[in-house]
C-alpha cells in the first residue's frame, strides 16, 4: 500500500500546526498565508484568481477574504467592473509581512534540516510532477463530467 498522498498531507498538517504556534502573536492562520503570499507577490487579485492559482473553491475563497479583511490584512480594491471582486494586500499587511516570512522560512529551514540539496532537488521535481498530474486528471475529469462520460481510472 501506497501512502505517499497521505504522508504529504500529515507534512502539511504538522508544518501548518506548527506555523500556527509560530504566529500566536498575530491574528494570521496557516491557511490564510497562501492568501498574503499570492497578494503580496500578485499586487491585487480576482476572488476567481485566487481560486484558480491557489486550488480551493470559491466558496472557502471568500469565507476567508471575509475573514482577513476583518482583521485588517486585506482591503477590497477597484475592479474593471462592480461584478468584478479583487482584493489586495492592506498596508498594515505590509508592515507585518516580513515578520510572517520570517517564521515561514525559519520553519522551512527546520524542517529541511539534515537533508541533502541534491535530495532536496529531486523532491521537488517529484512534487512539482505530482501536482502537474493531477492538474491533468482533473481537466480531463471535469471535460468528462461536462459530456456525460465516465472517467477511466489509471493505475
Amino acid at each position: 500500500m501506497l501512502l505517499y498522498a497521505h504522508k504529504i498531507n500529515q507534512l502539511a498538517r504538522l508544518f501548518m500546526k506548527r506555523f500556527n504556534e509560530e504566529l500566536a502573536f498575530s491574528s494570521l492562520y496557516s491557511s490564510q498565508w497562501a492568501f498574503i503570499m499570492r497578494l503580496y507577490e500578485q499586487g491585487t487579485s480576482t476572488h476567481k484568481e485566487l481560486s484558480e492559482h491557489l486550488s480551493i473553491e470559491p466558496p472557502t475563497v471568500t469565507r476567508t477574504l471575509v475573514r482577513l479583511e476583518e482583521a485588517g490584512w486585506v482591503i477590497k480594491a477597484e475592479g474593471v467592473d462592480r461584478r468584478e471582486r479583487k482584493v489586495r494586500l492592506s498596508p498594515a499587511a505590509y508592515e507585518q509581512f516580513l515578520a510572517w516570512q520570517q517564521v515561514s522560512d525559519s520553519l522551512e529551514m527546520k524542517a529541511l534540516a539534515n537533508i541533502h540539496e541534491a535530495d532536496l532537488e529531486v523532491f521537488t521535481a517529484v512534487l512539482q510532477q505530482m501536482m502537474d498530474n493531477l492538474k491533468k486528471t482533473s481537466t480531463i475529469h471535469s471535460k468528462n463530467v461536462r459530456m456525460g462520460k465516465k472517467s477511466e481510472i489509471r493505475e
